[in-house]
């Protein structure tokens, strides 16, 4: 709490929201152990340590005088066309070098792309529930959040048409997340098209944050054609992060993926807040795209048995309903009606070692429901969690 006598602070900063996810893993102290380990559910953490190989080439890399240089503002150019060619193969097209940069994670690629995009006073579409920091950027940037309902009934897929009833003269953008966080769930490719059409014809961008982009289900080998099948560079920006599927979240490497008139306004924003990404990284994930395909597709399988195992522990239980499953995550509407969802989460972590996330960080209406983090637990704490959650009672 700020004390009257401080110098002012933004404004639009105070109102944004702390971060959620140390808040409640510091509820997790309460739990005494009665149960075994604590299962954290609360963060999608990768479960396991990327391949000795890769790390051994960060180290490498590491050693080399050059790492410890600056680099290219928009990241270095062997890991930009080593990644141009990874997703000129995914989407099915040529993309260019040129139409990607390299930033400090994800989320950085978030926060520089908004701010490239929309100013203060201006509004970004965000379907609901949302990725907290999502919300959190926008918030402290003065920008509108402005919430589009998925419902549980559409598989938490969102509706053009209504999503084109919230856009006004101020909308400068509609976000999608897919696969998607908080909920798993994975938007059609004709959802992506038909919201890259509406963005195309009412002159906004539709920015795609493909984060969990590796952990499709089997058998779907693209996510959607818009890359491929439209001019996408006129108004559509792809955001990527090598965290999850390479397993090496802190090494904060990121990507966007944009038209060549946008790389350099971007780049404006990326030269005040990285300067470069870290070049080490930078170096190992070059190699790792291609040099650690088999493992990255071996993980992929691992995440998505998860999921199934992860409704398989939850079916038996009275009242617990998972509404969505997939990738990552995984959405469920918690049986206790007149009980906040923070209620519902401390409670559990308290009494049975069991840590979620309420569904309210994720955006309006959703008392509810909790998150899931299903991917960084070993298959065995998963099948052990129904045991957990029988008979537990508020």
């Amino acid at each position: 709490m700020l004390k009257p006598s401080h110098a002012a602070l933004n404004p639009d900063l105070l109102d944004t929201g702390t971060p959620p996810i140390p808040q409640a893993q510091a509820w997790a102290r309460a739990y005494d152990g009665r149960h075994g380990p604590l299962i954290d559910l609360s963060q999608a953490v990768p479960g396991s340590a990327p391949p000795d190989e890769l790390l051994r080439r960060l180290g490498e890399a590491a050693a080399m005088p050059d790492s410890a240089r600056y680099g290219a503002i928009t990241g270095d150019m062997r890991l930009r066309e080593a990644y141009a060619a990874e997703i000129s193969r995914i989407y099915g097209t040529t993309i260019a070098p040129a139409q990607t940069l390299i930033t400090s994670g994800c989320n950085q690629a978030y926060v520089v792309t908004m701010m490239a995009l929309a100013r203060a006073g201006d509004n970004v579409l965000l379907p609901t529930p949302w990725y907290f920091n999502h919300e959190m950027t926008l918030t402290m940037l003065g920008i509108a959040s402005r919430p589009l309902p998925c419902e549980p009934a559409a598989g938490f897929v969102p509706d053009v048409a209504q999503a084109e009833a919230l856009i006004d003269a101020r909308t400068r953008a509609i976000v999608l997340v897919t696969p998607n966080n908080p909920t798993g769930a994975v938007y059609p490719p004709e959802t992506i098209a038909a919201f890259a059409a509406l963005c195309a014809r009412r002159k906004i961008w539709l920015v795609l944050d493909e984060t969990y982009r590796d952990f499709l289900p089997e058998g779907v080998a693209r996510p959607h054609e818009v890359f491929a099948a439209s001019r996408w560079q006129d108004s559509v920006i792809g955001l990527y992060s090598f965290s999850k599927a390479y397993a090496v979240p802190g090494w904060r490497l990121g990507a966007i993926t944009v038209g060549e008139q946008i790389v350099e306004q971007i780049a404006k924003v990326l030269d005040c807040v990285q300067i470069s990404p870290v070049r080490a990284g930078q170096a190992a994930i070059t190699w790792g795209i291609d040099g650690i395909r088999d493992w990255r597709e071996a993980n992929r399988a691992e995440i998505n048995a998860r999921a199934a195992l992860f409704r398989e522990a939850m079916a038996p239980l009275n009242g617990w309903r998972v509404l969505a499953a997939g990738a990552y995550f995984a959405y469920v509407a918690h049986p206790f009606e007149d009980v906040s969802a923070a209620d519902v989460v401390q409670r559990l972590v308290g009494e049975r070692g069991v840590l979620a996330l309420p569904g309210p960080y994720f955006g309006p209406g959703q008392e509810r429901h909790l998150r899931i983090a299903i991917a960084n637990v070993a298959a065995d704490k998963i099948a052990g969690l129904g045991e957990r959650l029988r008979g537990f009672a508020i």
